[in-house]
């Protein structure tokens, strides 16, 4: 299955990425420095491992609602690099020494703070509101399917924006390299979610 391959070829490229850099230590490529609590490498770390914690829940989510199984494997992918991923941004965050909350409004690293108004859960781009979340939780089979589809395209669209400004803005080598990772997987991601959502008669929200 051509589905099957890519869904497995992309959760193969992000996990051997991500365990390729669990190695790494808090000043890599960073001229040694640990990174302050208010820089892009601190901000992004702390925003994306909330954000991975959506995507998690709302695969699992999906995965006792539907019994197919070309979905359900790729909730499956998504929820175990995503985990691994988030699991290593905490982890760095400690070896920094640095708070996983913040005061500051999520994006304020890329000067964006004020982007997603945090209003019913939806705290960044991307994120799906409380709402929705308890939607997709009574909802089954095709629809399920459909509606998981349709939130995580818009999950990995604002994912891949913010792992799109830690390549630009972060100095840490290894986090830029996890977010190049991130990027390049989840815009592959992006374009099966397309396909899927067509076979099921189905589009992408606008």
């Amino acid at each position: 299955m051509r589905h099957a391959g890519l869904i497995a070829g992309a959760a193969t490229a992000a996990l051997v990425a991500a365990g390729a850099i669990t190695y790494a230590v808090a000043g890599d490529d960073g001229g040694g420095r640990t990174p302050s609590a208010e820089s892009a490498d601190a901000g992004f770390a702390r925003d994306m491992a909330v954000h991975h914690q959506q995507a998690v829940e709302m695969s699992y989510i999906v995965r006792d609602r539907t019994k197919d199984e070309e979905v359900r494997r790729l909730a499956y992918d998504i929820a175990q690099t995503q985990a691994n991923q988030r699991g290593m941004m905490l982890g760095w965050l400690d070896l920094w020494g640095l708070p996983k909350v913040s005061s500051e409004p999520p994006m304020t690293w890329m000067d964006m703070g004020g982007m997603a108004s945090g209003k019913d859960g939806a705290l960044m781009p991307g994120m799906a509101t409380n709402s929705e979340m308890k939607k997709l939780g009574e909802l089954s089979g095709k629809q399920a399917e459909v509606f998981y589809l349709q939130l995580m395209t818009d999950h990995h669209k604002g994912g891949v924006h913010m792992a799109e400004g830690c390549v630009e803005r972060c100095a840490v080598g290894v986090e830029k390299r996890l977010a190049q990772g991130m990027v390049d997987a989840q815009q592959s991601e992006i374009a099966l979610m397309a396909d899927m959502l067509k076979e099921r008669g189905a589009a992408p929200r606008p």
